[in-house]
């Protein structure tokens, strides 16, 4: 009886030292170590993390729309690295996923060149307007309409020649 007692203690006490050997180890934002039996905070990189307990899982890849800094340079190092894993419909998702990113980005900026080239087509028909010698009546700020002299004029000419010369290229 007092074997079977012993020797359950024993393999009980064989137990203990290797769960409290389950220790992670890695660096926090500031740069300093941290000893911990639970796993860095989420959002920690891959490079940062020294030492995991031997059973312990990779931490999934969370994506952000707006990625920082920090996780924008470790996709980089992702992307220039061959997958192991082989997994084609996570390549696939993944390739999706940035063609849809490079189509974003294109209609973004056939977006701006449309704005752009309006801004060009306006800034030129004033600017045939101020040269043509018509006159130009406005409003003030009182509500007032005002003629503008050759003075005002010159200054409208200027302004239209910037406005051509950042949106017509």
């Amino acid at each position: 009886m007092w074997g079977v007692v012993l020797g359950t203690a024993t393999a009980l006490l064989l137990t203990l030292p290797h769960a409290a050997m389950a220790q992670w180890k890695w660096r926090d934002a500031n740069g300093v170590t941290q000893y911990t039996d639970r796993p860095p905070p989420p959002g920690t990189p891959d490079g940062h993390i020294l030492q995991r307990p031997a059973g312990a899982r990779m931490p999934k890849v969370v994506s952000a729309s707006a990625p920082t800094a920090e996780s924008a340079s470790a996709s980089d190092v992702k992307d220039s690295q061959p997958t192991k894993s082989g997994d084609a419909e996570l390549e696939a998702k993944r390739k999706k996923a940035e063609e849809q990113k490079a189509a974003e980005r294109k209609a973004e900026e056939d977006k701006q060149a449309k704005v752009r080239s309006e801004n060009c087509d306006r800034a030129r028909v004033y600017e045939r307007t101020l040269q043509s010698g018509q006159r130009i009546v406005r409003t003030n700020a009182k509500g007032e309409r005002e003629v503008l002299d050759d003075a005002g004029r010159a200054q409208e000419m200027q302004r239209a020649r910037e406005v051509i010369d950042s949106n017509c290229r």
